[in-house]
């Protein structure tokens, strides 16, 4: 399936949409994803799908980015090596 094929075909809401709807609203149960566009509500023949989705989401979602204070530390200290580096080049 591709990201702008229709997932719900009920209420034409796009795997694209669905798996921004995750990104973005995180949402605890698969349920929830009838927010999105009301997906899943119609016909039900999505819902596998849709939990599909969401559990693929709640599996990557801890390893996506580090917490703010641990990015701005770690972007610190990239920055100091990458700067000391060029110093011996030269």
């Amino acid at each position: 399936m591709k990201p702008d094929d229709e997932l719900c075909l009920c209420f034409h809401v796009t795997l694209r949409k669905v798996q921004n709807f995750c990104r973005i609203e995180k949402p605890r149960r698969a349920s929830q994803l009838s927010e999105c566009g009301g997906a899943g509500t119609g016909c039900g023949w999505c819902r596998p799908f849709l939990q599909r989705i969401f559990d693929h989401q709640q599996k990557t979602d801890g390893e996506a980015m580090p917490a703010p204070e641990d990015y701005h530390r770690d972007r610190a200290a990239y920055l100091a090596a990458k700067k000391s580096q060029g110093k011996g080049e030269s």
